[in-house]
C-alpha cells in the first residue's frame, strides 16, 4: 500500500478549499447578477408605471413597451412587449433595413439597353431621386441628354399607384404621393403665390410660382373675385370658366384621377402648397422630359431576345448610378418622407426580384431576411401610411439590433436623427446625441423605437408603440421622452 504524505493531504484540502471559494464566488456572482437585473426591471416597472401607464393621455388607449440591453443580451423590460401595434412610421424602420442591405453604398438610377444605332431602351428603377430639388446632381438626367438616340422607356412596376390601405382622400396631400417605375420632381408640384396682379374691374389675378416651372403650364387661368363683387348680379357678368366666387382665403385641390386643378375655400389665406401629381403611371414622366426637356422619348419597350442565353454584348442591360444611398435613406429618416420609403421598398423589389412589387418583396424578405424575427410582422407598405401594418415592441427591438450588427453603430447614427434634429427638433435637445430614434405618428397612434445611451454610458435598444389614445400626438410624445430621460439618468 502507497503511504500518503501529510504534506499530500494538506495540497488536496487547499486545492479543495479554493474550488469550492471559487464556486461560490461564481454562484454569489450569478445571484448578484439575477437580483440585479431583477431590481432594474422592478424600478423600470415603477418608472413606466408612474410616467406612462397612469397618464391621463396614454391611459385612454393601449401602450407596449421593450428595453433591450445588447451587450448582455437581457430585456430590462417588457410590457405588451409581444402584443401588436399599428406603428406609423416605425415602419421605415424595416424599410431603411431592406435599403441598407441590398441598395449597396449608391442607388441605381435607370437601366438600359444599347438597342441599336438609332435606339436605346430605357427602365426606370422607381429611383425618386431623378430631378428631385434636394438632389442638385443629376447622371441620369446627364446621361438622357448626351443620348442621340430615340430613347424607349418602361419599368417592371407590379404595384397601384397608392398603398394598400392608404386613406384614398388623402390623395391631395403632400404626405401621400404617388408611386410610380420613373418618378421625377419628386412626384408633386410645389405652388406658392408671387404676389397679385389686378385684371379688369372685378379681378384680382394670382402670379403663380411652381416648382419645377414646368408644372406652371399645368395649372389653368384662375381668377380670383373680391370679396365685395360677390353678389349673383355681379357673377353672371363674369366668364364662369375662369373665375372662381373666393377672396385670397383658398387651397387648390387636384382632381383625383387627372391633373386638373381647382380652387376650394379655406379657412385661412393661401401661401403655398405642395400638391402630388396625378402620374398616369410614367406618362406624366415621359411628358415632362419630352416638352421641358426636348427629348425623343417615347412611353415603351422594343423587344429583343435579351432574355435568352448568348445575348450579344452589345444588348445587354447596363446600371447607370445616380446618388450615395445614405443620401436617400438620411431624408427618409430625419423627415420621416413616405415617398422616399415606398419608392426605397420598390427599388429593393427591382434589385432583388427584377420587378418593382411592394407585396411580393415585403413577403420575400418575411420569409429570408427576417424569418427569425421574434413576431412575424403584418407588414404591407413601405412608409406607415396604412393601419393595416401591425408590429410588436419586440420585434422593432430585433430589426434595430439587426441593424447595428449589420451595418456599424457609425452608419447607423448619420441616418437616424437625434435629439432637437428632424421629427426630434422639438425633444430631447438637452443632451442631443444620446438618442437615434425613428418616429411614428397617425391620428391617436403614437410610435418611437431606437436607440438610448444611458449616463453610464449603457447602450439600449427601445421600442415605446401608442395606440388609440383620445388626445393630440404631443402629451403622448412629451410623457414618453419623460420615461426614456428617466432611464438615461438612473442606469
Amino acid at each position: 500500500m502507497k503511504k500518503i504524505k501529510e504534506s499530500d493531504i494538506d495540497m488536496t484540502l487547499v486545492s479543495r478549499s479554493r474550488s469550492l471559494v471559487v464556486g461560490c464566488w461564481l454562484s454569489c456572482l450569478l445571484v448578484l447578477t439575477f437580483i440585479s437585473s431583477c431590481s432594474v426591471s422592478k424600478q423600470i416597472n415603477k418608472q413606466a408605471n408612474t410616467i406612462l401607464l397612469s397618464d391621463t393621455a396614454i391611459s385612454t388607449g393601449h401602450i407596449g413597451i421593450s428595453i433591450y440591453e445588447p451587450a448582455t443580451n437581457k430585456y430590462w423590460y417588457n410590457y405588451n412587449a409581444d402584443k401588436y401595434f399599428i406603428p406609423a412610421s416605425n415602419t421605415k424602420l424595416f424599410t431603411l433595413y431592406a435599403g441598407m442591405k441590398y441598395l449597396g453604398d449608391s442607388l441605381t438610377g435607370l437601366a438600359y439597353q444599347n438597342f441599336s444605332d438609332t435606339a436605346i431602351n430605357v427602365s426606370g428603377t422607381g429611383d425618386p431621386t431623378f430631378m428631385h430639388p434636394d438632389f442638385k446632381n443629376q447622371p441620369v438626367m446627364d446621361f438622357l441628354k448626351a443620348q442621340h438616340k430615340a430613347i424607349y422607356i418602361s419599368g417592371n412596376y407590379k404595384d397601384s399607384a397608392l398603398g394598400y390601405g392608404w386613406a384614398w382622400d388623402d390623395y391631395n396631400d403632400d404626405y401621400m404621393v404617388e408611386r410610380n417605375a420613373f418618378p421625377i420632381y419628386g412626384n408633386v408640384i410645389a405652388v406658392s403665390l408671387d404676389g397679385y396682379k389686378k385684371e379688369e374691374k372685378f379681378y384680382i389675378e394670382p402670379n403663380w410660382k411652381t416648382s419645377p416651372k414646368y408644372f406652371k403650364t399645368i395649372l389653368p387661368d384662375f381668377r380670383l373675385l373680391e370679396s365685395k363683387y360677390r353678389a349673383d348680379a355681379v357673377l353672371k357678368k363674369i366668364d364662369s370658366n375662369k373665375a372662381q366666387a373666393l377672396t385670397k382665403s383658398f387651397t387648390i385641390e387636384r382632381n383625383r384621377t387627372s391633373n386638373i386643378f381647382t380652387l376650394r375655400s379655406a379657412s385661412s389665406i393661401f401661401k403655398n402648397q405642395t400638391i402630388p401629381v396625378y402620374t398616369n403611371g410614367i406618362k406624366n414622366t415621359v411628358s415632362a422630359l419630352r416638352n421641358n426637356f426636348q427629348l425623343n422619348i417615347t412611353e415603351g419597350h422594343l423587344a429583343d431576345e435579351s432574355l435568352y442565353p448568348g445575348t450579344p454584348a452589345h444588348l445587354r442591360w447596363h446600371k447607370v448610378k445616380s446618388q450615395p444611398s445614405d443620401s436617400l435613406f438620411k431624408p427618409m429618416m430625419h423627415r420621416s418622407d413616405n415617398f422616399f420609403a415606398e419608392q426605397t421598398l420598390l427599388m429593393v423589389g427591382n434589385e432583388r426580384m427584377d420587378k418593382m412589387s411592394t407585396g411580393n418583396i415585403i413577403e420575400t424578405l418575411l420569409n429570408e431576411d427576417l424569418k427569425d424575427a421574434p413576431q412575424r410582422p403584418k407588414w404591407v407598405d413601405g412608409s406607415g401610411l396604412s393601419r393595416y401594418n401591425l408590429f410588436t415592441p419586440r420585434s422593432f427591438v430585433y430589426i434595430l439590433t439587426k441593424m447595428k450588427n449589420e451595418f456599424g453603430w457609425d452608419r447607423i447614427k448619420n441616418i437616424l436623427p437625434t435629439g432637437g434634429t428632424g421629427t426630434l427638433s422639438s425633444y430631447y435637445k438637452k443632451d442631443s446625441g444620446f438618442i437615434y430614434v425613428k418616429t411614428g405618428t397617425l391620428s391617436n397612434n403614437c410610435a418611437l423605437s431606437g436607440y438610448l445611451i444611458t449616463k453610464k454610458g449603457k447602450l439600449l435598444i427601445f421600442s415605446v408603440l401608442t395606440n388609440n389614445y383620445i388626445t393630440g400626438a404631443t402629451p403622448v410624445r412629451k410623457a414618453v421622452e419623460h420615461f426614456l430621460l428617466s432611464i438615461r439618468e438612473n442606469y
